[in-house]
Parts: structure tokens; C-alpha cells; sequence
């Protein structure tokens, strides 16, 4: 439970006389723009034929800010569930990419500041992601984000601002089951320079036995600008989390005689995780009149140790301690022009990506918690090279055109060092795909506060290195695993005001050559080309102030997914809600930030756990309230929050486990749980 000292002390701080603060309430203006287009340039949101959505942080609850679904409530077409595991990453699905991730987040490319947090073969985890720093999250759905390359099913852009000013921030958090997050943040800024430190120590015991979370961040950023308008942005990160214990996830049975039980095996076998995560990355960049160019390049490593709950001490096995070495690095650079003949009416943009993966991984007999004999070893490589063409014409005062194309060339190859004549196969290979992808959109300003679009697409999502590793019959890799492939259409109307925004979308989304399990022994998964996937779906979105005092965002999203042909036809797509909706009240009494007041609602309906739907995660309804106040004098700022997460005390299911093997298919969610923290800051 949170302490009782800081409980006190926040809520008696909560009324405190304030001076007026200096920040409003910010409303939309009919001129808003957005980031995350196909373009990667700044585009009014209005006129962009994309579903493209714009949440800042600060209209979400405050909170102690360890897991992404915190940033991304109430945006439309994004399924974000909560483990409540911290040793698994978010669940993170959108318009049902990434349904079948069995962990980390596949086939949506995500990006901090424009660096990608995706490797090359598509998989992502938010983990690493440091999650006071954003501002604003910008989601594009729909055929644009598919020019983007491999997997790119929607786009997660977190974005930061540069420091305006010089200060020194520390601040302190506290929750349920001895939940405490410690922060300390500096920034200095001087004319065209800034530089900025930041440091977080998360520490529980966890929600259930066989949970408990060491992690700490450190992060730093550099800015500078030169007189001809060159931006240069340094960044370095690392992430330390030397123990994320592994509670496991429930069978449906389990889940229904407790919630909050830890699955036998997790004590057995000590399941638990480690993770160092480090990156480092430099970005230029010139705007001119009529042209603009960026420059971006990356480096970093990930290292991950993990014990799972079994033996795995066959040979034909692939061991049940995984040790996982990464490095990874890769450049993106691109040019943009608006002629001057055209009034700048027509942008080109021509771009350049590349990126590089290699994985060493170790696989080691779990005996009982400790390293026992090797199982696996292998280096897996993954080198992706795309070129890409964008233009966006506005050919009337009323009319934009949006054109874009990419080229991609992956390659993959295993090096493998494990081998028993007769007994374990050499799995090494090598194995290239040369995929294209292409969009198109056309938007129509039809009134100054309305638009509607249209646009259509093609693209592909490529196996991961782990779906490639192994075939039923002989050795090597699988080459008759081939890229999914995948057309969008989708179609829109937007308006935007002084009192708001609102957002319909229409879509349909048809793939063939999905990727499913084929078949799982000892450790050992094979995977396969299968049947064909259909999902439409309608999503509304809206931002109203209708009072000065008082803001509703609400968001709707419907879809129905599921499989076509083969065995499996008319079988729903596990993994996906086919309903989520969110609504969320936010009162501010003076107008300004001095005193918030929020509660919002969730509702998810049923998901299938399995491809044949014999199983469903129930449906689920959860409130969440907060209240947060800020206090200014002279150079000090002041901030306090409390906030309630399921405040009505619900059983339900957090997240689930797509296709587990033993059935354990749910990962449960606490009850209610209490949380409060402060800030205090000094500014120079």
C-alpha cells in the first residue's frame, strides 16, 4: 500500500492556496499539426488522408509511468493490455497487428523522436522505453503506415520537446504491494543550446508471488542549432533491469478459483528475467524555404537472460534458460523539396533505411532455477536495405493527393554452433526476401472544418528470426516461410473546431499468407505459411470541450477479424477484442493546471486464446479515477497526484497469451490498487 507518511502529505497538498498558474487549458485550433504521416513531415492533420490520432500526455491520468498502455488509452483502433507482468512487455494491438505476439510487439513499428524501437525482422519492446520523457503520442493507422516497410501494419511515434528552460526536477511514487519510483530530472538551456539528464529507480515486490521488479533508467540528450537552421539532437540510454521475477501466466480455472494465484511452475523453476538495454543515437537535420533533410544513425545492444518454466533438458531441445546477446545499428536519411514553380503546392520526399541485427543466442537446461547444460547455440543476422519514394500534391485549394512507394531487401542467416550427429540437426542458412510495398490517399477538404479521405495500400510483415529458425523435415532454415502479405483500404471523415475534434473511419484489411504455429515439441516451434485473414472495422474518436472547465475524449473501435479458407474459416483471430471502448471526463475548475479531476471508463469485450476459439478471456469493464494539483511560486513548481485503478474492484483479465501451449492463456489483473506521487522543481 502507498506509504502512509506520503499519502498524508499529498492529500493535504492537494487544497493548498495556489498562485494562478501559468499554463491553460489547451484546446485544438483548426490548424493543429501532426507528425506521424506518410510523408514524415510536418502535415496538417486535417488535410491528411490517414486515420492519424494525437494524444498529449498530460490529458491521460498521471500515474508511476512503467508500462506503455499508460500513454496510449483512449486511442482508437489500439488494443493496449496490461500484463501486470513486468518481466513481459506490453500487449500492444492495432486494427490486429500484432495479435499473435507472443511477446514484445509485432507488426507495428514504433519510434521515439523518429529512431526506430522495431529491429529489422519486426519485433519491438517498450521496455526500454523511458515514459516521463514523451509528450505527445501520434498513432497512424490504416494503408500510409505501410510504406513505412517490413510490418509496419500502424506507426507509434512517442514524441519529446526540447527544454525551454534550465531546472532541476526530483520526484517520488508510490502504490500497491510496495510500488516506489524515484525520479530525478535536469535540464540546462542556454540560446541555442540545451542538455538535459534523467534517472528513475523502479522498485515491487509485485501483485503476486514470484514478481518482484529491479529497474532503473538513466537517459541523457543533447540539442544544439547552428545559424543556418542545422538541428543537431544526441541521445544516450540505458536500461538496467537485473531482475524481472516471472510470475507466469493462469488457465482459465486457475483464473477463475483465484486471480491472483502464481503459477506452480514459476516457484519450481524460479522463472525470472534480466534485461540491459542500451542505445545511443544522433540525429541532423536543416528546414529551408523550400527544402529540408535529415540525417539519423543508431547503435545499440540488448542483452536478456531468461529462465522459463520447464526442464528443457532434452537434446532435441532448445534449453529453458535463454541467453540472448544483441547488437544492432542502422541509418535512415532523407530529403524533401517543394518547388518553388508550384507554389510549394507538390513535396517530394526521396529516403534512404538502413538497418542491421545479430542476435548470439545461447540456450541452457533450466535445472531447477540454475544454468544447466547447453542446449542452443547459434548467431542470427538480419540486414534490411530500403529506398523508398514519397510526394504530396495539392493540386486545389480543396484536394490532397498522397503517392508513396518502398523497395525492401531483407536478408536472414543462422550460424549454428550446436550440433549432435543423428541426434540434433546444424540448422544453419540463409534466406532473402525482396518485397514491395505502396500507398495512396486522396483527401478532400469539402468545408474549413471538415475533410474526408480515402486511401488504399499494400505491404508485407517477414517472419522473425525466431519463426525462421527451424523446419519439420531437415535441417537449415525454413525457406518455404514466406512474408505475408497485406492490402488496406480504408476510407474517412474529420472535423476540427474550436471546441474540438471528431474522427470516423471505415476500414478493411485483407492478408494472405499469414504466419501461424505449426508445430511446438520440447521447446522446439516450427511455424507456416497458412490461411488468409480478412478484418473490417469502423473506429470515432472526439475531443469536446464543452465548458471551459470540462473535457470528454471518448473513442470507439470496432473490428471483426477472422480466418478465410483452410481449416480454420470463419474462426476469429485470437488475441482481438472485437470491441473497446473508452470515455474519459477530465474537470478543471479554474481553467488552468492548478487542480484536475478525471475518471474514465474501459470496456474490452471477449478475446479467443486460440486459433480454434475454444477458449475466451471474458469481457471487462474498468474505472479508473485521479487528481492531481500543481502550485507555483517564483521559481518553484510544485505538482501532486492520486489516482485509483479499477475502482470498483473487478476481476478481470489484463492481457492473454495467444496459443499457450499448456493452456495458460491468462494473465491476470489486480484488484483495486492506490497510487500517489510528487514532484518538486526548480527552474533557473
Amino acid at each position: 500500500m502507498v506509504k502512509h507518511s506520503l499519502g498524508l502529505a499529498i492529500s493535504a497538498s492537494l487544497f493548498m492556496p495556489a498562485a494562478m498558474a501559468d499554463d491553460e487549458v489547451t484546446k485544438p485550433s483548426s490548424e493543429e499539426r501532426i507528425v506521424v504521416t506518410a510523408t514524415r513531415t510536418e502535415t496538417p492533420w486535417l488535410t491528411t488522408p490517414a486515420s492519424v490520432q494525437r494524444v498529449s500526455v498530460e490529458q491521460q491520468h498521471p500515474g508511476l509511468r512503467v508500462d506503455a498502455a499508460e500513454l496510449l488509452q483512449g486511442i482508437p483502433g489500439v488494443q493496449a493490455d496490461t500484463r501486470y507482468n513486468f518481466a513481459q512487455d506490453t500487449r500492444i494491438v492495432l486494427r490486429g497487428f500484432g495479435a499473435r505476439a507472443a511477446f514484445g510487439v509485432r507488426g507495428i513499428l514504433m519510434r521515439l523522436d523518429g529512431i526506430p524501437l522495431s529491429m529489422p525482422d519486426g519485433q519491438a519492446q517498450t521496455s526500454s522505453i523511458f515514459l516521463d520523457e514523451p509528450e505527445r503520442v501520434e498513432v497512424l493507422r490504416g494503408p500510409l503506415a505501410g510504406v513505412y516497410g517490413n510490418g509496419a501494419g500502424g506507426i507509434i511515434d512517442f514524441q519529446s520537446a526540447i527544454p525551454d528552460s534550465s531546472y532541476l526536477r526530483a520526484g517520488h511514487a508510490a502504490g500497491a504491494n510496495s510500488r516506489a519510483r524515484s525520479t530525478l530530472d535536469a535540464a540546462y538551456r542556454e540560446d541555442t543550446m540545451a542538455f538535459s539528464l534523467h534517472h528513475a529507480r523502479f522498485r515491487t515486490d509485485g501483485d503476486r508471488e514470484q514478481s518482484e521488479v529491479e529497474r532503473d533508467q538513466w537517459a541523457a540528450r543533447m540539442y544544439y542549432e547552428w545559424d543556418n537552421n542545422i538541428q543537431l539532437i544526441a541521445r544516450l540510454d540505458d536500461n538496467n533491469a537485473p531482475l524481472l521475477q516471472d510470475p507466469g501466466s493462469l488457465t482459465p480455472e486457475q483464473w477463475r478459483e483465484d486471480p491472483q494465484q502464481t503459477f506452480a511452475g514459476a516457484s519450481v523453476f524460479n522463472t525470472r528475467k534480466s534485461i540491459r538495454h542500451r542505445q545511443q543515437s544522433i540525429t541532423l537535420r536543416q528546414r529551408l524555404d523550400n527544402q529540408q533533410w535529415q540525417v539519423a544513425g543508431w547503435h545499440g545492444q540488448r542483452e536478456i537472460e531468461q529462465y522459463l518454466p520447464f526442464p528443457g533438458d532434452a537434446e532435441t531441445s532448445s534449453g529453458a534458460v535463454i541467453d540472448l546477446e544483441r547488437g544492432f545499428y542502422g541509418m535512415h536519411a532523407q530529403y524533401s523539396w517543394l518547388p518553388y514553380a508550384l507554389d510549394q503546392r507538390l513535396e517530394l520526399n526521396l529516403g534512404l533505411d538502413l538497418e542491421r541485427q545479430e542476435d548470439t543466442r545461447l540456450g541452457f537446461a533450466n535445472d531447477f532455477g540454475q544454468r544447466g547444460e547447453l542446449r542452443r547455440d547459434e548467431t542470427g543476422k538480419v540486414e534490411s536495405d530500403d529506398i523508398y519514394a514519397l510526394s504530396t500534391w495539392q493540386f486545389s485549394d480543396d484536394w490532397n493527393w498522397f503517392v508513396g512507394a518502398r523497395y525492401s531487401q531483407i536478408n536472414f542467416s543462422v550460424d549454428d554452433r550446436y550440433i549432435v550427429p543423428g541426434v540434433v540437426p546444424d540448422d544453419s542458412g540463409s534466406l532473402s526476401y525482396d518485397e514491395q510495398s505502396w500507398s495512396t490517399g486522396l483527401n478532400y477538404q469539402f468545408l474549413p472544418d471538415w475533410s474526408a479521405f480515402v486511401s488504399f495500400g499494400e505491404g508485407y510483415e517477414t517472419p522473425t528470426l525466431t519463426e525462421l529458425a527451424y523446419q519439420n523435415e531437415g535441417t537449415g532454415l525454413n525457406t518455404e516461410l514466406t512474408p505475408a502479405q497485406i492490402e488496406q483500404a480504408e476510407a474517412g471523415i474529420k472535423w476540427q473546431g474550436r471546441q474540438g475534434q471528431l474522427q470516423f473511419s471505415l476500414f478493411d484489411i485483407q492478408s494472405r499468407d499469414d504466419i501461424v504455429v505449426d508445430r511446438s515439441i520440447d521447446g522446439r516451434t516450427t511455424y507456416r505459411n497458412a490461411a488468409r485473414t480478412e478484418r473490417q472495422g469502423a473506429e470515432l474518436s472526439h475531443q469536446w470541450y464543452f465548458h471551459p472547465a470540462l473535457q470528454l475524449r471518448s473513442s470507439a473501435s470496432f473490428i471483426s477479424a477472422r480466418y478465410t479458407g483452410d481449416e480454420l474459416d470463419g474462426r476469429r483471430l485470437p488475441g482481438i477484442a472485437n470491441t473497446n471502448l473508452f470515455s474519459q471526463l477530465s474537470w478543471q475548475p479554474w481553467h488552468d493546471n492548478r487542480l484536475r479531476a478525471a475518471v474514465s471508463a474501459l470496456y474490452r469485450s471477449r478475446i479467443a486464446t486460440t486459433d480454434n476459439n475454444t477458449e475466451f478471456a471474458p469481457s471487462a469493464l474498468v474505472w479508473n479515477a485521479s487528481l492531481q494539483a500543481r502550485q507555483d511560486h517564483q521559481s518553484w513548481t510544485f505538482n501532486q497526484w492520486l489516482r485509483i485503478d479499477n475502482l470498483l474492484d473487478r476481476d478481470y483479465v489484463g492481457a492473454v497469451v495467444v496459443n499457450q501451449g499448456s493452456g495458460r492463456s491468462f494473465e491476470p489483473a489486480p484488484g483495486r490498487q492506490l497510487s500517489a506521487g510528487v514532484t518538486i522543481q526548480r527552474s533557473f
